[in-house]
Order: C-alpha cells, then structure tokens, then sequence
C-alpha cells in the first residue's frame, strides 16, 4: 500500500513539474516577432539550418530531437540564442538542444543514483531548462558589452560621416582604428562583410538589430534606415539618438542609486544590525550574571 502511495505521489509531482515546465517555457519563448525575424534570416542568407540534418526516419536521438524541436517550438529560441551569443561554431543550436537533452536526463539519474530513489525524476523538466538559463546570463553580458561603448561609438560615426563619408564607410573606419574590440566592433565588422557579400544595407542593419536583441540597436537600426528612404542627415539624427541615450543611463543610474539604500536595509538588517547589538549588549549581560546576577 506504501509503494501505491509512494507511486502516485511520484507521478503526481512528475505532472506538477511537467506544469511549471511548460509555465517556464512559455516565459522563455522569445516573441513572435523575433522567431519571424529569425526565419527570415536563415532563408534570405541562404544558409543551411542546424536542424536541417535530422532525419525523421533516423536513429532514436534524431527523432528525439524532432519530437522536442516540434512539440515545444524549440527551433526559433536556439537560433536566436545562438545568434544573440554571437554565433560561436560550438554550441551551434543542434548542440544546444543536446546539451539540455544530457542536462535533463543526467542531472536527475546522478541524483537518483546518489540517493537511491527514483523521486529526482520529477526534476527533469526543470533541468531541461537550466542551460537556457547560463545562455541568458552570458546573452545579458554580451549586451551589456555592447552597450559600454555604444554611444561612442554613435557619436564616433556622426563625425565620421561629418567629414564626407557615407555610413558604411565610416563603421568599417571606427572598427578598424579600433584595436582592442568589444563585442559592438564585433557585430559591426560581421554587418560590413555582409553588405561586401552581397546583401543589402537594409538587410545587413536588421540583422545587426536582431543579432543584438537590444532596443537601443534597434532603434539605431531604425534611423539609419529611415535616413536612407527619406534622405534626410543622418548626422543630426545620430547626435540626437547619442544625447537621448546618455541621458537615459544617467537616468538609470541614478534611479538605481536611489534603490541602493532601500536594497541595504535587508543586510543590514540580518547582518550588521545583530552584530552591533551583541557588541552593545554583551558588556551589560557579561555583567549582570557575573556580578550582579550571581550575587542575587
């Protein structure tokens, strides 16, 4: 009767965490239009994707792969994580769904080993979401990389084009002035070879923005692009774009150091404030029971 219950409520949790697996996916789905976007790109780049080798009719790991790729619409969230860390050769989206296909499996068959139970098992949806979260954190770094120098960068652009030369002209001049390279002269440098591969300007600057993930990119994108329809300057756009964007990290950073002293308290709280009261205290207690606590 014990082992019924003890089946049940395995099974039970195992559906629960199936639940919030699904909660958390739909949390980590990028939008709409970013899958599209990214559709888009591999087809009008001609490229082959990671996932095109997979055959339905293959081994078991290929059609575990399909199965999963199919049911949780996992093909457009890898490529465009791959693409927002910059597209390394390894992991390339195929080895990212690899990687959390062991992380699911392996993480709750160690644990179940260790402890002898096959409870763990109800964590294997969670686990099979636990790369995506070490690939968003290095995806915040890179965009916060690209963003250091960013206005810089903008501000380094309008007075290059401000001298005689167009756009593209005057990224491939900041880029190559530039010795040590940040992951902005990174994206830049693949924008240029794009546009001497044959795409278009427009194509080559969307990619950039999407590549990025980040508003700021974008709306850089979005001025470029409309300065080329509409033939107006660029220069004074960029200036303008450069001082709205220094004034929303002053912003920021300034809303953030108003939150620093409210963030404080709860340390302060649990640790320091305990400790200044033992210190406080201790002489006053030593004290009364060493001496007027034992003379009563």
């Amino acid at each position: 009767m014990d082992g019924k219950i003890s089946l049940f409520l395995t099974v039970l949790l195992f559906i629960s965490s199936g639940v919030v697996f699904h909660v958390l996916q739909l949390l980590f789905t990028p939008p709409k239009k970013d899958e599209a976007s990214v559709t888009e790109m591999v087809q009008s780049a001609k490229e082959t994707s990671a996932f095109a080798k997979l055959d339905p009719e293959g081994n078991l790991l290929d059609r575990l792969d399909l199965f999963l790729l199919k049911t949780f619409n996992l093909g457009p969230k890898l490529e465009l994580m791959h693409l927002m860390l910059g597209s390394p050769e390894k992991p390339n989206p195929l080895h990212m769904l690899h990687i959390k296909e062991v992380a699911a499996i392996g993480i709750p068959v160690f644990f179940g080993a260790a402890a002898h139970s096959f409870t763990p098992i109800i964590f294997l949806p969670i686990c099979f979401i636990l790369p995506d979260m070490i690939w968003n954190s290095k995806i915040r770094a890179r965009q916060e990389e690209i963003l250091g120098n960013f206005s810089s960068f903008v501000d380094l652009a309008a007075l290059t084009i401000e001298s005689g030369l167009d756009y593209m002209s005057a990224f491939d001049r900041i880029t190559k002035l530039i010795v040590k390279k940040t992951a902005l002269e990174t994206e830049i440098e693949k924008t240029i070879n794009e546009v001497q591969l044959g795409y278009s300007r427009r194509d080559a600057l969307q990619r950039l923005a999407v590549r990025s993930g980040l508003q700021e990119v974008r709306s850089f994108v979005g001025l470029i692009i409309q300065s080329d329809e509409l033939g107006t300057s660029l220069v004074e756009l960029l200036r303008n774009f450069s001082a709205d964007m220094r004034f929303r990290r002053l912003n920021k950073a300034e809303k953030m150091a108003a939150q620093a002293a409210t963030k404080m308290l709860i340390p302060m709280f649990f640790f320091i404030f305990p400790t200044v009261f033992i210190l406080m205290l201790s002489p006053l207690i030593w004290d009364l029971f060493a001496g007027g606590g034992m003379k009563l």
